[in-house]
């Protein structure tokens, strides 16, 4: 019997209902978003965390705690979502993309030496070190090169909140700045978003929480409501969380290292049944990886074995389409298809299945029956 299997669903219970419900009945002036920041800190181990309305938000409002400029040049790699360039571009400054290497589809660490050395100029800014589905670069050559450069490394964890590296935790180790959301999805129908910054620089910090909210100077009263005098000292944005929103994602930070555990279990429910079937590979990954997305590579045709699993009601996703191909980035900077031929090569073949806590052994036993069925009559 056919089935319905979502690429992704938030996974939810009376936790994120009575934290909503504690903000519409709360009398009083505690904020979720304080608690939210002040869980967040904790969970990770760094010194400041700054909340924002999506992750995208805080990507931008962290640009802008660093005073992007117009020309500056902020590297990443090409195997990112779109997220990243475009908010480069909203201050006329330049994303450099960079290959990825096959085996975690993750930045190629020597190609990533190589732009730096190439474009080492004033006008070199920074870095956004994207982790594909849950999965660590090679943080500590990443993080000696940025040194050694002197350019500003931001980490794009926004589908890697609870991941650790050499046992350490994502967010307090060396980067300047860690982005995070509690939902990893980029579904419009999201039920909530949010966003967050995780630093251990105190001038950052202060810098994205002045700009998050419109570069505001005031005080509020016990409501959240303005003084009648206030000021404004900078170009800010509106980029604050919503109390609602901070309960939600309070909730599911809560679960994180629950719902971790349970992708573990359905990563390795999907090795057993699809290793070694025809058509189909498995990148190797680190014991480290937690699995937001889990990929595949099919050997050949692609896109018409996604059509056959979908008529079959399985949903997959690209992890990701590389930025050169869209074709904003294209034309915009006149790119070859064939300039970056890892992340073109990765790209023809790689299919993200179903991945989220919330799915049962019966559903990844189903899909993992489809997956197997197109495949052995795949030519």
């Amino acid at each position: 019997m056919k089935k319905e299997v979502a690429i992704y669903k938030a996974s939810l219970d009376n936790e994120e209902l009575n934290q909503i419900r504690s903000v519409l009945e709360s009398k009083d002036d505690l904020s979720k978003v304080l608690e939210f920041e002040e869980s967040i800190k904790n969970f990770v181990g760094a010194k400041h965390a700054v909340a924002t309305a999506t992750s995208t938000a805080a990507i931008h409002l962290a640009l802008s705690a660093i005073k992007l400029k117009r020309g500056d040049k902020i590297l990443m790699s090409v195997n990112s979502f779109v997220n990243l360039p475009e908010c480069v571009r909203h201050f006329d400054a330049e994303p450099v993309f960079i290959d990825i290497n096959m085996e975690d589809m993750n930045i190629d660490v020597d190609k990533f030496e190589k732009a730096l050395e190439e474009n080492n100029s004033k006008k070199l800014r920074g870095a956004i070190i994207t982790f594909v589905g849950g999965q660590t670069p090679d943080l500590d050559r990443i993080y000696d090169i940025a040194q050694k450069y002197g350019i500003i490394l931001i980490e794009d964890c926004r589908s890697s909140l609870g991941a650790t590296y050499k046992g350490k935790t994502v967010g307090n180790l060396r980067a300047d700045m860690t982005i995070f959301s509690t939902n990893p999805s980029n579904s419009k129908y999201a039920i909530s978003r949010s966003g967050i910054i995780v630093t251990n620089n105190e001038e950052i910090a202060s810098r994205a929480k002045l700009l998050r909210t419109h570069a505001l100077t005031t005080t509020y009263d016990n409501y959240g409501n303005l003084d009648y005098v206030y000021d404004v000292v900078d170009i800010g944005h509106k980029y604050d969380l919503s109390e609602l929103d901070a309960a939600y994602a309070l909730a599911q930070l809560n679960k994180t290292k629950s719902f971790i555990k349970r992708r573990k279990e359905i990563a390795a429910l999907y090795e057993k049944r699809l290793t070694g079937v025809k058509h189909i590979s498995i990148p190797p990954h680190k014991d480290e990886h937690i699995f937001t997305q889990f990929i595949v590579r099919v050997s050949r045709n692609r896109d018409a074995f996604a059509r056959a699993l979908k008529e079959r009601g399985v949903a997959t996703g690209l992890n990701y389409i590389p930025l050169h191909l869209l074709s904003y980035y294209k034309t915009k900077y006149s790119i070859k298809i064939t300039a970056y031929s890892n992340a073109l090569n990765n790209y023809q073949q790689i299919l993200s299945l179903p991945m989220y806590a919330g799915l049962t052994d019966e559903e990844v036993n189903y899909v993992c029956d489809q997956v197997i069925e197109v495949a052995s009559e795949w030519i």
